[in-house]
């Protein structure tokens, strides 16, 4: 385990997490996992040098306990570890935490990207790559989950969704949802006019902007993982509806 020299010897929980981001003062902890060194150590350089605080290990199991003892801002995670595989340490991570996770992989199909999205990704990489590419996509993952400047607190269905834009959370049937930085974008955008449809390409504009590159279906993942977190029932959502030929909308009304 590789433990910049600048920071304390011993772990912070995630309490920390949360003091630190009360503070304001330190920069985003990234968590990188890479088997590859010398990639490991090109991309820690790079993102140092964009600001970030780095972690980085070469092991999915010391990964997966680096993740739950340091509570970073966000995981780079290789599909390709040597001990666990990156799809086993990915649910891991999801099933502790909605913690942004950045995947990067040699697999290049639509396939695996779906693949990946589905376990819970952000954001999907393929070797090779531009390391300042990936530090723009990290900073992008975290620019969606970072401080808001909505209008505050508003409530749908009579109470069954209520959003925080303040503190970025959605309470579902009285239940706080853990949500990644994606799934909030969508939920968010789709909330801004309940019952307008938005098209699958605008919902990925808002999402990815212009460095998107790849098929639709993506959006068609991240819905499927947020239903999967705020309907009572995923096949038959009544909270995010899917239209035939148009793309998703928000089933319930905004609230007086």
């Amino acid at each position: 385990m590789e433990i910049p020299s600048r920071r304390v010897t011993s772990w912070w929980g995630p309490p920390a997490l949360a003091q630190r981001r009360a503070n304001g003062a330190m920069a985003a902890t990234v968590l990188v996992v890479e088997d590859e060194q010398k990639l490991r150590d090109l991309l820690r350089s790079y993102l140092e040098r964009a600001g970030f605080t780095v972690l980085s290990t070469g092991s999915g199991a010391e990964a997966i306990t680096i993740a739950s003892e340091a509570a970073p801002d966000l995981v780079v995670l290789d599909l390709g570890l040597p001990d666990v595989p990156g799809e086993t340490v990915a649910q891991e991570l999801r099933a502790a935490a909605a913690t942004p996770i950045l995947m990067v992989t040699a697999r290049a199909t639509e396939e695996d990207r779906i693949r990946g999205l589905e376990l819970g990704a952000d954001d999907y990489v393929t070797k090779p790559f531009s390391p300042r590419e990936l530090v723009l996509r990290v900073q992008a993952v975290l620019r969606r989950g970072g401080p808001a400047a909505g209008p505050g607190v508003t409530s749908y269905g009579g109470g069954e969704l209520v959003i925080d834009q303040r503190r970025r959370t959605a309470t579902v049937r009285g239940a706080q949802a853990k949500l990644t930085p994606t799934e909030w974008g969508a939920l968010v955008a789709l909330a801004t006019v309940p019952g307008r449809v938005y098209p699958r390409s605008e919902l990925i504009n808002r999402l990815r902007g212009d460095e998107f590159e790849g098929s639709e279906r993506t959006i068609d993942t991240h819905v499927k993982n947020l239903r999967s977190k705020i309907e009572e029932d995923p096949a038959r959502p009544r909270i995010i509806q899917t239209v035939l030929g148009g793309g998703y909308q928000l089933g319930l009304a905004r609230d007086d």
